[in-house]
């Protein structure tokens, strides 16, 4: 693997609202928001952030994710430039406002649009739980996963979506919980909704892992429709593996102010 890193300093390159470098005071780093899993026009999807890692966010991590409240946030290290016979890859950090996580999808797929938006695209995360592997296929990114990564859940099988939609997101105050219902089994498509108390996120708009997870559960293709609207879409991969993928847009950045260490 080369030495040769690449660490931009530019916004990307989708409408919305972006911070340059110099913009940015001393005690700032810009935080770029996209969506993760957003239905065709774009619309829905998870919100996430996304920071280059540096010696300023070193030591804070938990401390931003808890600020920002995003359900999840993740610390990009600069990327590994791909030469003749490597891949280019980004070893990355992910952390809820509760904690970090070994792994999480819509996080990976997420930043893996990020940077390939921002010209600098790779074939792998390197995660803590392991090496995910990133692809595309048209307007959707996919990762690849494993259901072992992933957190555990309670899962809550229901009748029908609107049972779903009809849940009280109140009766939830601890563990993780996956409500879902069919709303067509033969085609493979479902309803869900997610809660994670023990994550610190009381609803999540759509969840990755969970798609993981239920994919290995019910050992089938999927596709999802997760909290408003957002959609996920899952393939069974070879061996203990799953293919995650859907949508991403750029929605805005962010100057962050530094917590104290």
């Amino acid at each position: 693997m080369s030495a040769e890193t690449i660490d931009p300093t530019s916004g990307t390159t989708n409408d919305g609202d972006k911070v340059d470098a110099e913009q940015l005071d001393a005690d700032q780093v810009r935080v770029d928001v996209v969506r993760v899993f957003t239905d065709e026009p774009g619309g829905f999807g998870n919100e996430r952030g996304l920071i280059w890692s540096s010696p300023l966010t070193h030591g804070r991590e938990q401390q931003i994710a808890e600020v920002l409240g995003f359900s999840e946030t993740v610390f990009v290290e600069p990327v590994d430039v791909a030469q003749a016979g490597t891949a280019a890859t980004a070893s990355i950090r992910i952390f809820t406002p509760a904690n970090e996580l070994p792994f999480a999808g819509h996080p990976s797929v997420g930043c893996a649009w990020w940077l390939a938006d921002g010209g600098t695209p790779v074939e792998a995360l390197e995660e803590k739980a392991g090496r995910v592997a990133v692809s595309s296929d048209g307007e959707l990114t996919w990762i690849t996963g494993e259901a072992a990564w992933a957190p555990e859940f309670e899962w809550i099988e229901l009748d029908t979506p609107s049972d779903v939609e009809a849940l009280d997101d109140a009766q939830f105050t601890a563990g993780n919980h996956y409500a879902w219902a069919w709303y067509n089994e033969d085609a493979g498509r479902l309803r869900s909704r997610m809660f994670a108390p023990a994550m610190g996120v009381h609803e999540d708009e759509a969840t990755g892992a969970a798609a993981v997870r239920i994919t290995a559960l019910l050992g089938r293709d999927l596709e999802i429709t997760q909290g408003r609207g957002s959609l996920i879409s899952t393939r069974i991969g070879e061996g203990d593996s799953i293919h995650v993928g859907g949508r991403t847009v750029f929605d805005r950045s962010i100057a962050l102010e530094l917590p104290p260490l």
